[in-house]
């Protein structure tokens, strides 16, 4: 049953959203059914890698956090649209030193950083471990520094290394 179903949460998940969006009847119920099991067996012929979680209790925190951040974000982001006020303001590059090496925990700190409004992940340098961050509003590159190694690494490093 294992090979049938490699990822069953993953897969009733997908069923589910495609239940939500194509509408719950029988036929889409049986079209669910088939894109979760190709999904399944084709995520399954990848080999992903298990996430070894050392602080399970440290996930609601970050998580936490990361919604504040997000949230705040996108209050300064429409801030700057709506009022075109971009005296002061400037775009620029951050490279900033990482000291987390788990692959697992890289790419979620690249999804937190990237679905903040404002800043994107641009590029990580594994030879120097450190990333390219471009953001919108570019006052005090330390303080962005500071943000992404005490906010985000220091939590992710204590849940994954």
């Amino acid at each position: 049953m294992r090979r049938l179903i490699p990822y069953p949460l993953m897969m009733a998940s997908l069923l589910l959203m495609w239940l939500l969006l194509a509408g719950f009847t029988v036929g889409q119920f049986i079209v669910g059914i088939g894109v979760a099991l190709l999904a399944g067996q084709g995520l399954a012929a990848l080999h992903p890698a298990s996430p070894r979680l050392r602080r399970w209790d440290l996930i609601p925190k970050l998580i936490g956090i990361v919604l504040y951040d997000i949230v705040l974000s996108n209050i300064e982001v429409v801030k700057i649209i709506v009022t075109g006020d971009r005296r002061g303001r400037r775009a620029g590059f951050v490279n900033i030193p990482l000291e987390l090496r788990d692959p697992i925990g890289l790419a979620i700190l690249s999804v937190i950083v990237t679905s903040t409004p404002g800043t994107a992940w641009m590029d990580y340098d594994s030879s120097r471990s450190t990333v390219l961050l471009h953001v919108l509003d570019l006052v005090d590159e330390e303080a962005w520094v500071d943000t992404i190694k005490d906010r985000y690494e220091f939590l992710l490093r204590e849940i994954f290394e």
